[in-house]
């Protein structure tokens, strides 16, 4: 056997093994009591606040490897970890201990005429395998969100984490063993290589449930055309701000510069505005001047660049672009019908916000509209687990399958049907 040969046997073997570890912990992990993963979570959290010099020096490691490696400011500042966002992890796993636990809910339950007592009970999925990119924070809430709902995960986080990922795992194992809870519960692919990623998309030999991706196109449409077991999607945001002609001009200043510049590089970022016409010599100078103050570059079509000379010529391919960066395409449209048209043809069903004191406008924007988030005088950036009550999230669902917007511990959870009689046989 050749090297090479013998190394992708190697990692199989390992990988095989994490799948069998973790359909092991799933029977311990099925039954844990509510008190149980609460202590698990609360030693988590604990832990990753008491690692916080470690896992600073882990992402120092992470932020050379990715400017040698170029990464784009985008994907930099997802990476970047300093103690503000260690304690807002640490925070987020222990608000997940806080969280109603959604397994053994009683969703329905109805008598038949035959006597049978039959309801429908929340339960965990199984074993989750979750691929994502950059974020290490990802590590933490993907860990304890699945915890939370019963379920067992395999994480694959990027190259590009792989030190700061790693660091929050050891935390996270910790709270594990504190509350007696399998180690295997919460995994960690412990390689950078990408064939890792096939093993688990071809199901770990039926150890995989489900496998969530959270990350660019290109991570999403291999993990959408080479996975062997069901797919939950997080896709792109290319989120739109529509500043209706009744909106109020202050209001509107405030959301479109906190929609697309809070922080760029965030699925819910506004990346379109769209602006009423009729407002073009009241609202667009005000708006565009707080973008571009703040540094954000904006790409304009005609109207808008005969309104506002500064902005550059606006592209076809701008209005389905996720920048993830300080650029903002900007389009007048007529009224709120063009508006939805625009949305429904470019958008992705991720997050879409309408300002106006219209209250008839607004409710056709939010009625007319597939995404997945749909707003009302409020910042697209609210697109956020955390920011729903959730306590945190692993992504933004966009399918039309399972779960759709954040993907909290509800949306972690599966249902089963339970039937009592009393000796009942069917005719």
């Amino acid at each position: 056997m050749n090297v090479q040969a013998k190394d992708l046997s190697s990692l199989e073997g390992e990988m095989q093994a994490m799948g069998r570890a973790a359909r092991d912990a799933a029977v311990a992990l099925r039954e844990a009591p509510t008190e149980q993963k609460n202590k698990a979570l609360l030693a988590a959290a604990a832990a990753i606040r008491a690692a916080q010099p470690q896992i600073l020096a882990a992402n120092e490691e992470d932020m050379k490897s990715g400017a040698t490696h170029n990464l784009t400011p985008a994907l930099m500042d997802r990476l970047k970890l300093d103690a503000k966002r260690i304690e807002a992890t640490a925070q987020a796993v222990a608000d997940v201990a806080s969280l109603p636990d959604p397994v053994g809910r009683e969703l329905a339950r109805w008598r038949r005429p035959n006597g049978l007592d039959i309801s429908r009970v929340s339960t965990p999925i199984g074993v989750i395998g979750i691929i994502y990119e950059s974020r290490p924070n990802v590590t933490a809430d993907a860990g304890a969100l699945c915890l939370k709902s019963g379920n067992v995960v395999i994480l694959r986080g990027g190259s590009e984490s792989f030190y700061s990922s790693r660091a929050i795992h050891a935390a996270l194992v910790e709270g594990l063993q504190a509350a007696g809870l399998p180690a295997g519960a919460i995994q960690l692919v412990p390689t950078k290589d990408r064939a890792a990623v096939g093993h688990m998309l071809g199901g770990l030999n039926g150890t995989i449930d489900m496998i969530v991706p959270r990350g660019g196109k290109s991570l999403v449409a291999r993990v959408q055309t080479e996975a062997r077991v069901p797919v939950l999607a997080h896709l792109e945001g290319v989120c739109h701000t529509y500043v209706h002609e009744k909106a109020d001009l202050a209001m509107a200043r405030a959301l479109v510069l906190n929609g697309k510049m809070r922080r760029t590089g965030v699925c819910g970022a506004t990346e379109t505005v769209l602006i009423d016409r009729s407002i073009l010599g009241t609202h667009l100078k005000p708006i565009l001047d707080d973008l571009a103050k703040a540094g954000c570059e904006i790409r304009g079509d005609d109207a808008v660049r005969a309104a506002y000379p500064a902005a550059k010529i606006a592209t076809e391919e701008d209005w389905r672009t996720e920048y993830l960066d300080a650029i903002v395409a900007v389009r007048a449209v007529t009224g709120v019908e063009d508006a939805i048209r625009h949305i429904a043809t470019y958008g992705s069903q991720h997050t879409d916000s309408i300002v106006t004191e219209d209250s008839r406008a607004a409710q056709r924007f939010l009625a007319a509209l597939d995404s997945a988030i749909v707003m009302h005088n409020a910042s697209t950036q609210f697109a956020d687990g955390g920011e729903f009550g959730m306590g945190a999230e692993i992504g933004i669902g966009t399918g039309k399958l399972h779960a759709r917007g954040p993907v909290g511990v509800e949306q972690l959870t599966i249902f089963k049907y339970v039937v009592r009689g009393n000796g009942q046989t069917r005719p």
